[in-house]
């Protein structure tokens, strides 16, 4: 796509600049990046999302998915010195099958993966084993299951994954038990804590106590049942915890189901709270907010439950999209709580759709806890590195040892270095993972300097737009995570070619999770296109970086930029001007969402649009659109941010703003229109992705 000035060529080139300090040297290699004010935002080198937690480069090619699974909610931020929760995965896996092996190294100083193969019983029953940081403990399908007992983890242990397991039957045969504390999870004073996938059931007192300042808490996926005194969280005079307690079944307990006191941050989304009549247990209450506790529960269901929701007069309670039926007593809610997408994503599921899918999705999963020598592990892990170390030492010709036509999804796991290649993901080849393994998305780099008017070396012809591009994804289901991908295409040097678009990264697919990037470019940086116009294409990217200057974000795609900063670049001369983005939104569809973003750069004041309507080949059946919502706009942002394009008026198209902040936002005018809130309602990310819902 060129960048018209009359009809003349366009005139955009690259500034040659030194790198900012801190840029490592794979980056130097892959070309000078002006990362301008952006950092502010993450941090140079941070990651926002704990799936870019640190991961060894050297990681066994026959690592099984779940092993590098890291949790969301509360328990992926980043805080107390710990960069989310990954359990042991930098650690070797063992398989236990005896109580003495299963101790031995769940106390162990080191990382450790633990599978739990076999039904271990507890000696003496109630023994509650003492777990140390940096470990992972899962069950091998459904057969890991610990019986009489459970684990314990004391103050200062970190980074502990309990998943996949059943615990159960301590019950000691007192209902009101108050001698025997013999819980399957018992917590005081430990940070960053996922409890995931587990069927928790019949101990002699709760079946997961959070005490003592416990934070940084994830708990989901669960079973929890028959029991009664099922989830407390609290036993401390602070108010410092942090909990994420979302999609579990509680199903026959009496109360605690959660009970919080004092907790700073107690988000509850999505859970099934279920009574049936006529059973041996009845709820006492469901969710309990007390002391100085700040609660927030969403779409949650409620079903026969006594007391659904209470709290008291201290504590805070908000509610929001609920489901109660055939409930009975108290539901109560009032203050002031906390917004928990200031501290991380998360995705709500309809509240009518939580028992059908806590049903079917809660506790032990068959598929989770392999062990990583099997040969379907082997099939679903590919490894990449430029010494030799791994599979394959280029990025593409991992991508062609995967399957045509696979069905299941291979990981391509990319160890830290600067692979110079082309990358292309045919459409034959749905479900791949690119993912880097170091500990920065700057340590692992795809590159390559092609432009649109250079001749390829076959003599075919030139690249063109979408044929520069570094990294091509035409296959569904694709997904991609802390990496970098760059097009360092010089232009100061290439005055003479005719076509200065150089893709970094181009998607023709559906459904494309994009997450922890850096995606480098000048003009035209990121290509977000479908198959063909007919051709839906729904592609989210979030906690990224995209740097360019001119049209840098383009396509007719079905695109959601959350949470990303979009970095503006200075063109090859020193000078500032550009577009950010250039929609060809087929009509009828939705184009770009820009939401809970930063646009800004070190560029002059008022000097780039936030878009113009790309009519691809003079196509006025087109409609564009460009929405920018909720974000920071700096200085750099126009006044007036949308410009025509090619004869085509931004007025005939769909270009809007809503709530946006910073130096570069204004106010609503006929040159800069807003969404009213009832249209800001339907122009939110589920609007945009209908049917997807993005993993997390």
């Amino acid at each position: 796509m060129s960048e018209l000035h009359g009809h003349g060529r366009a005139r955009h080139r690259r500034r040659r600049t030194a790198l900012a300090a801190g840029v490592p040297a794979a980056l130097a290699a892959a070309g000078a990046l002006a990362y301008g004010t952006a950092f502010g935002v993450f941090g140079e080198d941070a990651q926002p999302r704990a799936a870019a937690a640190p991961a060894r480069a050297d990681a066994p090619a026959t690592a099984p998915a779940w092993a590098d699974d890291t949790a969301d909610g509360f328990a992926s931020v980043h805080a107390l010195g710990q960069k989310g929760t990954y359990g042991g995965r930098d650690g070797r896996t063992v398989t236990v099958r005896t109580l003495a092996d299963l101790e031995r190294y769940a106390s162990a100083p080191e990382p450790y993966v633990i599978v739990v193969a076999a039904t271990i019983a507890m000696d003496p029953k109630g023994k509650e084993i003492k777990v140390a940081s940096d470990k992972t403990i899962v069950g091998a399908g459904t057969s890991g299951q610990i019986v009489g007992g459970g684990f314990f983890l004391g103050r200062g242990v970190h980074n502990v994954i309990i998943r996949n397991l059943t615990i159960r039957d301590a019950y000691h045969g007192i209902w009101n038990d108050k001698e025997h504390d013999w819980d399957a999870v018992q917590m005081d004073g430990a940070h960053h804590v996922w409890i995931d996938h587990n069927d928790l059931r019949h101990m002699a007192d709760g079946l997961i106590d959070s005490r003592k300042d416990t934070t940084y808490v994830t708990v989901s996926w669960n079973k929890l049942s028959h029991n009664n005194k099922t989830f407390g969280i609290g036993w401390t005079e602070n108010t410092t915890a942090d909990l994420t307690i979302h999609h579990n079944w509680f199903r026959e307990t009496e109360q605690r189901n959660p009970s919080t006191d004092n907790v700073a941050h107690a988000h509850l989304y999505n859970n099934y709270l279920q009574d049936d009549p006529g059973t041996d247990i009845t709820s006492s209450y469901g969710n309990y907010s007390r002391g100085r506790t700040k609660m927030v529960l969403e779409n949650s269901y409620f079903h026969g439950v006594r007391n659904p929701v209470i709290k008291d007069g201290t504590a805070a309670l908000v509610q929001r999209g609920n489901v109660f039926s055939g409930t009975s007593g108290r539901n109560e809610s009032g203050g002031t709580a906390f917004d928990p997408k200031a501290y991380y994503h998360y995705r709500l599921d309809k509240a009518a759709d939580v028992p059908r899918l806590l049903k079917s999705g809660a506790g032990p999963r068959s598929s989770m806890g392999t062990t990583a020598g099997s040969a379907t592990a082997a099939r679903g892990t590919l490894t990449v590195a430029k010494d030799g170390s791994g599979q394959y030492t280029s990025v593409q010709k991992a991508v062609d040892a995967v399957p045509a036509g696979n069905t299941s999804r291979v990981v391509i796991r990319i160890a830290p270095g600067t692979y110079r290649e082309t990358v292309k993901v045919p459409a034959n080849k749905p479900h791949v993972t690119f993912e880097g393994t170091g500990r920065s998305r700057k340590d692992t780099v795809i590159v390559e300097g092609h432009a649109a008017g250079m001749a390829r070396p076959d003599g075919s012809g030139t690249y063109g737009t979408s044929g520069s591009a570094t990294v091509a994804v035409e296959a569904d289901d694709f997904r991609a995570r802390n990496l970098t991908i760059s097009n360092d295409f010089d232009e100061a040097r290439n005055q003479q070619l005719n076509g200065h678009q150089a893709v970094a990264l181009r998607t023709a697919a559906d459904r494309v999770r994009l997450d922890a990037l850096i995606i480098s470019g000048d003009q035209d940086t990121l290509l977000l296109d479908t198959a063909a116009k007919e051709k839906t294409g729904r592609v989210y990217l979030s906690d990224s970086y995209v740097i360019g200057n001119t049209d840098f974000v383009f396509g007719r795609a079905t695109a959601v930029i959350d949470k990303s900063v979009l970095t503006l670049k200075k063109r090859w001369n020193g000078t500032s001007a550009g577009y950010v983005t250039a929609p060809s939104t087929p009509a009828g569809r939705k184009g770009f969402l820009l939401t809970r973003s930063t646009i800004d750069g070190d560029v002059s004041a008022g000097s780039f649009h936030l878009g113009r309507p790309w009519h691809a080949g003079g196509d006025a059946s087109l409609d564009p659109q460009t929405t920018v919502r909720d974000s920071r706009l700096g200085a750099a942002v126009k006044a007036a941010p949308w410009t025509d394009m090619g004869g085509f008026s931004w007025k005939d198209d769909r270009f809007a703003e809503y709530k946006n902040t910073g130096p570069g936002a204004g106010a609503a005018s006929g040159d800069r229109p807003h969404l009213t809130d009832a249209q800001a309602a339907g122009q939110e990310r589920a609007d945009w992705l209908g049917d997807w819902k993005p993993a997390v």
